[in-house]
Parts: C-alpha cells; sequence; structure tokens
C-alpha cells in the first residue's frame, strides 16, 4: 500500500494551484510527489511541476479543504450563482477569472492525451459545478447573487452532468452557446413540477 503523503506534502498540495494544478516547492519536495505519482515535471520549459489526477484526488480529500469562497486565503473560486454576497464584477475580478480560465485551458493542453485545449480534461470531470461556473463566468456571464438575477449552476444526480438554470430563456440560450464552445454539451430540459426550463449540461468527450 503505499503511504500516505507526509504533512509537509499535504501543504505543498493544499497550496498548489487550485485549477492548473501548480506546484511550488524545493527540488526535493517535488522530486517526492513525482516519485510517489502526486505530481509530474513539465516537459516543456520552464518545467514546472503540477498536480497528477492522483494528487487531485489526494487534495481534495483532506478534511480541512474549504468548502465556501475565503476571500481572505486569494485562493480563486469560481462563481456557481446563489452565493449570499453579490457576486464581484469589477476589473480585479475579471483580471482573477480570466487567469483562472486561461490555466484551465493549458491544463486540457497537458492532461488530454492528445493535447486538445477544446474539450474538458479529467479536472473538470471531477469538479463539474466549478468547472462549468468557470466556463460561464470566464465568458461574461453574470452569476446570481443577492438581489442579482443570473445563472446557477447546479449538481445532478446524473454522473457527469449539471444543471444551469438562469433567469429568462434569452440568459439559458446564451448559456448553453457559451458552454458548447467551452467543450461541453448542453440541452433543454423542463422541470416537470415548476414547469421552469433549464440546461443539462456534460463535458464532451471527443
Amino acid at each position: 500500500m503505499t503511504r500516505p503523503p507526509t504533512a509537509a506534502q499535504r501543504r505543498l498540495i493544499e497550496a498548489a494551484d487550485p485549477v492548473t494544478g501548480r506546484l511550488r516547492g524545493t527540488e526535493n519536495q517535488l522530486a517526492a510527489l513525482v516519485k510517489r505519482g502526486l505530481a509530474f515535471r513539465h516537459p516543456r520549459p520552464p518545467h514546472d511541476h503540477f498536480l497528477t489526477p492522483a494528487g487531485h484526488r489526494t487534495r481534495d480529500a483532506v478534511p480541512e479543504a474549504p468548502a465556501r469562497p475565503a476571500p481572505d486565503t486569494g485562493v480563486f473560486e469560481a462563481r456557481v450563482g446563489g452565493e449570499e454576497e453579490p457576486p464581484e464584477s469589477g476589473p480585479a475580478r475579471r483580471r482573477e477569472v480570466h487567469g483562472a480560465w486561461q490555466g484551465l485551458l493549458e491544463l486540457r493542453r497537458m492532461t488530454n492525451p492528445d493535447g486538445a485545449a477544446d474539450r474538458p480534461c479529467g479536472w473538470e470531470r471531477t469538479h463539474l459545478v466549478r468547472a462549468a461556473a468557470l466556463a460561464l463566468e470566464a465568458a461574461g456571464h453574470r452569476p446570481a447573487g443577492g438581489d442579482a438575477d443570473g445563472y446557477r449552476v447546479r449538481a445532478t444526480p446524473q454522473p457527469e452532468a449539471v444543471a444551469v438554470h438562469a433567469p429568462d430563456a434569452g440568459t439559458l440560450a446564451a448559456c448553453a452557446a457559451t458552454l458548447e464552445r467551452a467543450g461541453w454539451q448542453a440541452g433543454e430540459y423542463t422541470e416537470p413540477r415548476t414547469r421552469a426550463r433549464y440546461l443539462l449540461a456534460s463535458p464532451r468527450r471527443t
């Protein structure tokens, strides 16, 4: 059985970039994570180290990992809609979202077997709600929050699928188009009880 990472290694894993999984540490520390299969060294300069899928799973399993946005930590959190506080929309937030989206595209290039950036990667398939929300926010859609109307992304019982709710048909159609451009499949459905329309979206495989 593989030994669990040490406390110092856990700290490195927890401090990795939340989207790309990029790691910071000494050469010895990073080499130890590579040896355990929790990180890999990128073949192209500057040869940064990134979490492997096993490394991402290890980080997600850490009990103390935050389950809600923590603005004072500097950790990026995709807006899924419905947060109690009104969503930020200023220049600083737009820069954060743009950087996170570019990082996700790079993660796709590094981890998809064919290097494709137009198709979701393994990280997105294990973080469906956050991945879909990032795609929407990066394209300029506004998440719901406070008194503001906007999109809401929610988990569903279906494997590899999220539900996207919007205040009107036009916004819903625009969200569908954005997700499709981002490599997702999206279709409109009607909620039987309320008759409200919503999107069911899942990452495209080919």
